[in-house]
């Protein structure tokens, strides 16, 4: 169950917050600002690439590496594949991961390695390997880490990760793996990048209406903001205690869902699903009719209140990039929620540009899971007050 009483105190949520998640959540525009200027100055404004890659994989790490990944993906659209090179290991420790490059690639491909650590040899033997076959490889971490002399030996670009001011690179990486600064901090070089090589349309005034956005998406959703105006904590306590089935339509919204499903399970321990609309009807309609319906059991009498949990309940979360109008499944995906007896939540960005939009997508939904994170008792991050 959710404390609710805690959302609405600012100091013991601070108390709570001892990762400093909230803190990671409210500085992305600064950092998307730190970040721009890291790439400016490790000359990606200067580069003249000889015409755009055939294909960008990316390397790296945990749920900023996969989201930055995403988000590359989704805004790249048809102009080249991208591909998320999956780490194979005995574990998720640094030292013992590993990455292979895909047979086909080769001098006209490009490969980006994001990561908050930096430390990892499995990621310095891919830009050794890369190297080899004339790939370009741009990395991004911190710049005293092993990666920024292995990239910068190897030739290929180094970005130094942009951190928050009067923070520990090590500090950085123990409590941001999983926060909006942390994908911020990696996916803004690589946007510089990717405009530069004419794969994403990221200009330096579409960067600055993104922290622009970040700034004014953190003011509506920080700590001080009651629950009944600030959106992601409304979603916090719409979507505790239930199964958040989160249904995504437009093209930032599919990976903005998929990383709020993942930062969800990471951050909150709340397990959810995402899919993209239309598909996520026939996907999770079963969902909806069997035991996590709303409706299910309602009232077993015989149920011992105090020794077992409540289960479970779907709740759906439509999580939309473009405007009403046009072609949308939206009404088809309330009527089976309805239905069912299903709640519904709805989040959906105010008008902009596709980078602001998705700004704004992230920022919410990270927020609301931080809440989740803090207010949920028996969580590590919640303390009783």
């Amino acid at each position: 169950m959710l404390d609710e009483t805690l959302l609405d105190a600012p100091d013991a949520l601070a108390l709570a917050d001892r990762r400093g998640l909230l803190r990671g959540a409210a500085e992305a525009g600064a950092r998307v600002r730190t970040a721009a200027r890291h790439a400016t100055e490790a000359g990606i404004a200067d580069l003249h690439p000889e015409g755009r890659p055939r294909a960008v994989l990316v390397a790296g790490p945990g749920t900023a590496a996969a989201g930055v990944a995403d988000l590359i993906g989704a805004l790249a659209g048809a102009s080249a594949p991208v591909v998320h090179l999956q780490p194979t290991g005995v574990a998720p420790a640094a030292g013992a991961l590993r990455w292979a490059l895909p047979g086909w690639a080769g001098s006209v491909d490009l490969l980006l390695l994001p990561t908050i650590d930096g430390s990892e040899p499995g990621l310095a033997l891919i830009a050794e390997q890369a190297y080899r076959r004339g790939i370009t490889v741009v990395a991004v971490a911190p710049k005293t880490s092993p990666l920024a002399e292995a990239v910068g030996g190897s030739h290929g670009l180094f970005v130094p990760l942009a951190t928050a001011p009067n923070e520990l690179p090590d500090e950085y990486a123990e409590t941001l793996a999983a926060s909006t600064g942390a994908l911020w901090a990696l996916f803004t070089p690589l946007l510089v990048l990717l405009d530069r090589v004419g794969l994403i349309d990221a200009p330096p005034e579409a960067l600055e209406r993104v922290a622009d956005r970040l700034d004014k998406t953190a003011e509506r959703c920080g700590p001080a903001i009651a629950t009944y105006s600030n959106p992601a904590k409304t979603l916090a306590a719409e979507l505790a205690d239930s199964l958040p089935l989160i249904w995504t339509e437009g093209n930032a919204a599919g990976p903005a869902g998929r990383r709020f499903a993942a930062v969800l399970a990471e951050l909150a321990g709340l397990p959810a699903l995402a899919a993209e609309l239309p598909e996520a009807l026939p996907a999770h309609g079963m969902l909806l009719a069997g035991d996590y319906a709303a409706g299910a059991d309602p009232d077993d009498f015989f149920r011992d209140r105090v020794d077992e949990p409540q289960a479970l309940r779907a709740r759906v979360l439509l999580l939309r990039d473009r405007p009403a109008g046009g072609l949308t499944a939206a009404p088809a995906a309330r009527e089976l929620a309805l239905g069912h007896e299903t709640a519904i939540s709805e989040l959906e960005p105010e008008e902009g540009g596709d980078l602001e939009t998705l700004a704004e997508l992230l920022a919410v939904t990270d927020f609301a899971a931080v809440y989740l994170a803090l207010a949920t008792p028996g969580h590590p991050d919640h303390q009783s007050h």
